[in-house]
């Protein structure tokens, strides 16, 4: 089959899932990733054959809702590649935004801690574009450490790795500053969600109960008070839980805090500075 026609058959087989432009974007990242061809090459030699029959695996997977990137086993993420599997989250572009924003802070000999870093992507990125910082990534799963492990080495910077539960308590006095992006989708949120996120991604990195959405950012901030330090924490929120949260910082008597939306108008960063008294 000619790559052009592949193309035609992956419009017409996943119209009912993604939009046109979408469909593009995936079949050429994937013609990229499994041929080495991109759309310049399939342009200028529209006869090409496919090489073998990876793609139209690749499409049945795309009919049953498998992201693309899990398919690739990779992703792109503030310019740089991760590797990825099913027991992380694919990191987002607002997680991007929340990237950009912490560097600001970054000096050199800062202690930074990624509480659920996932693959790695705010931790190894960080570590990356503040090379004179000190990252700490910490997760309850072994095997998410073991991908940002393998995305540290990937990109060739080093991270600590630490498994540890952080609602069931982490001494935070060693850091200067705190990210997290923790499950923050109440429960009953889910009908919103698309199958390829509920049906792939852990949800144990997505979801909270509907009568405490905000526990990791509570445990995260008690922990933070618990000693003198001064330090900056960012977070990424769901838009809309802001103004629990505003509620929760200031019954914690933290007055100093900044809100910012993301590229698509949403509320979806939190930075705290925690002040010495």
């Amino acid at each position: 089959m000619k790559i052009k026609e592949l193309l035609q058959q992956y419009l017409n087989s996943l119209s009912e899932i993604y939009p046109a432009p979408e469909i593009n974007a995936i079949f050429y990242r994937l013609t990229e990733h499994f041929w080495h061809l991109n759309r310049l090459d399939i342009a200028m030699n529209p006869h090409l054959e496919s090489p073998d029959d990876r793609l139209l695996k690749a499409l049945q997977d795309l009919r049953n809702n498998k992201p693309w990137q899990y398919i690739t086993g990779q992703t792109e993420f503030y310019q740089l590649t991760f590797k990825l599997n099913q027991n992380v989250l694919i990191p987002r572009p607002e997680t991007e935004e929340l990237v950009e924003w912490i560097l600001n802070d970054c000096q050199t000999g800062s202690q930074i801690i990624d509480i659920g870093t996932g693959s790695g992507a705010i931790a190894v990125s960080l570590a990356k574009n503040c090379p004179q910082a000190q990252v700490t990534a910490l997760d309850i799963s072994a095997e998410a450490l073991k991908i940002a492990t393998e995305n540290a080495r990937l990109n060739q910077v080093t991270i600590r790795a630490v498994k540890a539960d952080i609602l069931q308590g982490y001494d935070l006095s060693a850091y200067d500053i705190i990210i997290s992006n923790p499950p923050y989708v109440r429960e009953s949120e889910k009908k919103q969600m698309h199958a390829n996120v509920l049906d792939y991604e852990p949800g144990t990195a997505l979801f909270v109960p509907d009568d405490n959405p905000l526990l990791f950012y509570e445990k995260i901030i008690d922990a933070s008070l618990k000693n003198p330090r001064k330090q900056s924490l960012y977070f990424e929120i769901n838009e809309n839980l802001k103004p629990q949260l505003e509620k929760l910082l200031l019954s914690k008597n933290l007055t100093e805090y900044q809100f910012k939306k993301d590229a698509y108008d949403k509320w979806r960063m939190l930075k705290v500075l925690k002040n010495l008294k």
